[in-house]
């Protein structure tokens, strides 16, 4: 049978970004989680089998930050969340400049699909959640289930104000596909 999977944007869904504290992540000392996102990933790591992060990082193509900056943080991301028990299982990221039109970037639904492949994810039994429309579309388009991060997306199958009331939705939702919920 295939996987169920979360497929997690990054920046405003897993870290500030535009905040008091920090504008863009450009290092790992930039990097600040959002209050309970470690405990949410820990929670979906209990009903899902894979945890993914999939993020427009066009940063790097634009010269702010490089690759190797990149892989620090999500590095220093990963590490922190393993000492508190939650998991990534794998990050895909678009690091080309916005304006090139690449099938990577979302709101194009690559990043997910690859994922998938690579990992036997049943695309229908999964979650894209973002904090931008875009996000939300590429969920669509790879033909995930969508959650939007904020006040309210039309367009998302679910909206909610933070990844914590998201992932205890999301683990619910898996429960009542395994005659938990």
């Amino acid at each position: 049978m295939k996987k169920r999977a979360v497929f997690l944007d990054r920046d405003g869904v897993i870290n500030e970004v535009l905040s008091k504290r920090v504008k863009f992540v450009n290092k790992p000392e930039e990097f600040y989680f959002l209050p309970g996102v470690p405990e949410a990933i820990k929670k979906l790591n209990r009903h899902f089998d894979y945890v993914f992060v999939v993020t427009n990082q066009g940063g790097v193509g634009l010269g702010y930050l490089t690759e190797k900056d990149l892989r620090r943080i999500h590095d220093h991301m990963k590490r922190e969340l393993k000492r508190k028990g939650a998991e990534i299982h794998d990050i895909a990221c678009c690091i080309h400049p916005p304006h090139l039109g690449c099938e990577c970037r979302k709101p194009g639904s690559k990043m997910i699909e690859d994922l998938a492949e690579k990992y036997g994810v049943d695309l229908s039994r999964s979650y894209m959640v973002g904090d931008q429309e875009t996000d939300i579309a590429a969920g669509k388009r790879a033909g995930t289930k969508t959650v939007y991060i904020g006040a309210y997306s039309p367009s998302a199958d679910a909206s909610f104000p933070d990844l914590a009331a998201a992932s205890d939705w999301m683990a619910a939702e898996a429960g009542k596909g395994k005659g938990e919920g």
